[in-house]
């Protein structure tokens, strides 16, 4: 299987699966000298952790990490850093139905065709629970980050057909995480927790959208012409379970704006550096950081795994009814916060290693 490692300087190779001993990941790159503060790697595993509340998932996993090389006296030493996160809370037992079934809208059937074999446990390699070793490494990214005072911002910004109506700009992002549904719009996190709580009972499910914004990230980050600082942006947030899209900028909404409507004119703030009156570019022009915040969406799908009946197929060409069982997010949008932090971690990370401001 190909495709289990992201990057080029600062690069991720993640391993394991859902119902195994362990998941974790191998990050290859990470300068020497980095200080790595353990209880900021352990608190980002925890905001993505299954079981944190009442509107998640109710498989109990600490995710207690450890870290098996690369750091030595609380500082990387330039080798690769290999990192494990057991699992603890793995039932096989719940999915024995799904030895033969498809489930809709899963992996279940392009994985049993393009490798003849699958883990039917949870998903095995396709399971979101891979994201917790994106989580830990993109936490170490972050910490690469702060060096150069980058700071990444993600939250949600739309459940189902409820959505804020404010721009980031207007948003206080420190309310993110004071409610479970992390909408830094407290009125409208409750109507989000509200309807969440209504969709599981009735034994389905809601996706939605989250937002980012990056601020802090100097000029000059991106590699044209196919390693676009967006086209790896686009790259990374499509990679995680159940996106579906992904816009940066004005996105879609700009193709309705006239170029002397969408155009960024330059400028000189009163200290004299170049910026842009406006943002529509979302922090990125020719591909290349501008210097300007950075921000986008992420648009995840409802979860695929409904407490209801289902018609598909086995693997002998039956039609089946399929009950869907076992421990499953009515959302995953809330818990995929710090995923879409993590992999934005992850890209800059990488940029920046690959620029000439990538000293410690």
């Amino acid at each position: 299987m190909a495709g289990n490692s992201f990057g080029e300087i600062f690069r991720i190779t993640t391993f394991g699966e859902s119902h195994g001993s362990a998941i974790g990941v191998v990050i290859d790159g990470c300068p020497a000298g980095l200080e790595i503060d353990m209880d900021f790697l352990q608190r980002e595993l925890d905001r993505r952790k299954p079981g944190q509340s009442a509107i998640t998932t109710q498989r109990k996993e600490s995710d207690i990490f450890k870290i098996l090389s690369g750091v030595y006296e609380g500082m990387t030493i330039g080798s690769p850093i290999a990192i494990i996160i057991p699992n603890e809370d793995a039932k096989p037992e719940d999915y024995d139905q799904l030895k033969t079934a498809f489930r809709p809208s899963h992996a279940d059937y392009t994985y049993q065709e393009k490798y003849g074999i699958r883990d039917h446990r949870g998903g095995g390699r396709s399971s979101a629970r891979e994201t917790a070793a994106r989580v830990v490494s993109g936490a170490i990214a972050k910490l690469l980050l702060r060096k150069h005072n980058v700071i990444i911002q993600a939250y949600v910004s739309a459940i189902g057909e409820l959505s804020v109506s404010k721009s980031y700009q207007e948003l206080d992002l420190s309310n993110t995480e004071t409610n479970i549904v992390r909408c830094p719009d407290t009125a409208i996190a409750e109507q989000m927790i509200a309807l969440i709580q209504d969709t599981r009972a009735k034994g389905d499910t809601l996706g939605g959208t989250i937002s980012c914004v990056v601020k802090g990230c100097p000029v000059g980050l991106g590699e044209p012409v196919f390693d676009k600082l967006h086209a790896d942006l686009g790259k990374a947030m499509l990679s995680i379970n159940a996106v579906k899209g992904f816009e940066y900028g004005s996105g879609f909404g700009g193709t309705k704006l006239k170029g002397s409507e969408h155009n960024d004119t330059f400028s000189h703030d009163k200290d004299g550096k170049v910026i842009t009156t406006t943002n529509h570019s979302g922090g990125i022009q020719g591909g290349i950081s501008n210097g300007m915040d950075i921000y986008f969406n992420v648009a995840f799908k409802p979860v695929a795994t409904i407490i209801q009946d289902q018609q598909t197929v086995d693997n002998s060409g039956n039609d089946i009814t399929l009950h869907g069982k076992g421990r499953h997010d009515p959302c995953v949008v809330p818990r995929a916060v710090p995923i879409v932090e993590a992999m934005a971690a992850l890209v800059l990370a990488d940029h920046l290693l690959r620029s000439k401001v990538a000293k410690l």
